[in-house]
């Protein structure tokens, strides 16, 4: 079974930056496919970024230019480096895996409890 433990969130003023981290355990390697997803007050959960063991990304539009998604293998952690952050990017950010396709659709097997970023304007 696979754990995911977000941490890194908080609140920051528009403009700011935040580096979310997802630790991952219970298997010997990471899954091929990790990402970010994040879920707003009275809104659906949208996908952030996802990424393979290849390098290939999916970014949200929302988020290009902006947000990188990066990991470190040799400690199983994923990371979201988030810049020019806006009161829209407000939201419970979550760390997700699978094993095979990568993109939006998943489906997402594995998921963590989430960490909560807040915007202000």
């Amino acid at each position: 079974q696979v754990q995911l433990v977000e941490s890194g969130g908080g609140s920051v003023q528009a403009g700011g930056s935040l580096t979310l981290s997802c630790a991952a355990s219970g298997y010997g390697y990471m899954p091929n496919c990790m990402g970010w997803f994040r879920q707003a007050p009275g809104k659906e959960r949208e996908g952030v970024v996802v990424a393979d063991n290849t390098g290939s990304t999916q970014y949200a539009d929302s988020v290009k230019g902006r947000f990188t998604i990066s990991k470190d293998s040799a400690k199983n952690t994923l990371f979201l480096q988030m810049n020019s952050l806006k009161p829209e990017d407000t939201a419970m950010y979550y760390c997700a895996a699978r094993n095979g396709y990568c993109e939006f659709s998943g489906p997402f097997h594995y998921w963590g409890q989430g960490t909560e970023v807040t915007v202000s304007s």
